[in-house]
């Protein structure tokens, strides 16, 4: 099945919560910018994180996350919207990593400690952000850390990727469970006894189960109501005409020493990897126009 996200509420509504499935997602991102499996995993984790707090968004709201380290992948850039489409990037795609002390791809290890900064454009004058220091460089502990000390909504986040012996993606998603602030006690108690026994998100995709079953799982005799559903994807909105804008900008001596040179220019895309090319006659006539501007 495609990568889709789901929203459910539970406890009478003293509990809403958010499971995505994001395998395709995940691909599509290592292939485009080549990434070794310990940053697949982190990019596929904050993708994945990125696709259903969008989801949290209205409209034309957009959302970026963006984890910067003293670990050799530098950072990380996630940015989503409110209608599942979510891209993003590592600074250093090809890192290598031994595993942790548990056997696993050690994420923290190539993230390092560095803060976690949560960007939230919504059409006002200022964006919203906060930001948090890094508490493990894992990143699920990190944004349930950022939610209950930025927004003060106490959150239990999951997130997993699993990668296949050939380094492409077996499984990818998470989970993000979040309490209102009139949920009474024994909810929280139930909530907090769930996730004690909780296995990793990894594990249960791999079982088979879906988003609506990785929820019915955490929220266990917590009545979940599923009240929406809606697709997830990787996607880039960029184009010429936006890296254009982007020559302009740098001004007319860097375009006149790039027209000097005679040569095709290649800029590319830092989401997604592609590539755009400008001849000199291209080249000449955003001279020209940054010359009017």
């Amino acid at each position: 099945m495609s990568d889709y996200i789901v929203r459910a509420t539970a406890a009478n509504a003293q509990i809403r919560a958010f499971a995505c499935t994001t395998k395709e997602t995940v691909e599509t991102a290592r292939q485009a910018h080549n990434t070794s499996p310990v940053i697949t995993a982190a990019l596929g984790r904050l993708l994945s994180a990125g696709v259903m707090m969008g989801s949290m968004l209205k409209g034309e709201d957009l959302l970026t996350l963006q984890i910067k380290g003293d670990g050799p992948v530098r950072g990380i850039t996630v940015t989503a919207d409110a209608a599942g489409h979510v891209k993003g990037y590592p600074i250093v795609p090809d890192v290598i990593l031994p595993a942790n002390a548990i056997g696993k791809l050690d994420v923290a290890g190539a993230v390092g400690a560095g803060t976690l900064t949560v960007i939230k454009d919504m059409g006002l004058k200022e964006p919203y952000s906060g930001q948090v220091q890094l508490q493990t460089g894992e990143i699920a502990e990190d944004l349930t850390y950022y939610f209950a000390a930025s927004e003060q909504v106490p959150s239990c986040v999951g997130l997993g990727v699993l990668m296949e012996k050939n380094n492409t993606v077996r499984q990818a998603g998470g989970f993000i469970v979040q309490l209102m602030p009139f949920a009474e006690e024994e909810i929280i108690a139930k909530l907090e006894e769930n996730i004690k026994g909780l296995k990793s998100v990894t594990t249960m995709l791999d079982e088979g189960k879906t988003p609506e079953e990785i929820l019915g799982i955490v929220l266990d005799g917590l009545d979940v109501q599923v009240t929406d559903q809606a697709p997830a994807s990787f996607q880039c909105d960029c184009s010429k005409a936006r890296v254009e804008r982007a020559l302009i900008s740098i001004g007319r001596k860097e375009l006149q020493d790039m027209i000097d040179e005679g040569k095709v220019v290649e800029v590319g895309c830092q989401f997604c990897g592609k590539q755009y090319q400008f001849n000199t006659e291209e080249l000449r006539a955003l001279h020209a126009k940054a010359t009017r501007d």
